[in-house]
């Protein structure tokens, strides 16, 4: 649900959540922040496909076994 606020931020909003940020952080560690949460979304994204991939895999294997033991009851 608070997803569907976050994209209904007006321009002011958001310019006030720039200047906090530049507030807290300072100019200089701007990039520094952006570099590790692009970072840690690269992280997140890997460990998501990777999950995805065995329980496609998972799926597969299931699917083989069943098709295996219809042959078989023939």
């Amino acid at each position: 649900m608070t997803s569907v606020y976050l994209f209904s931020l007006g321009g002011m909003e958001w310019i006030v959540i720039i200047f906090a940020i530049v507030l807290l952080f300072g100019g200089r560690k701007i990039p520094e922040l952006m570099r590790g949460i692009g970072k840690g979304i690269r992280e997140f994204n890997a460990a998501r496909s990777s999950i995805e991939s065995e329980i496609n895999e998972g799926i597969r294997e299931s699917d083989r076994k069943k098709i295996e033991e219809k042959a078989d009851n023939k």
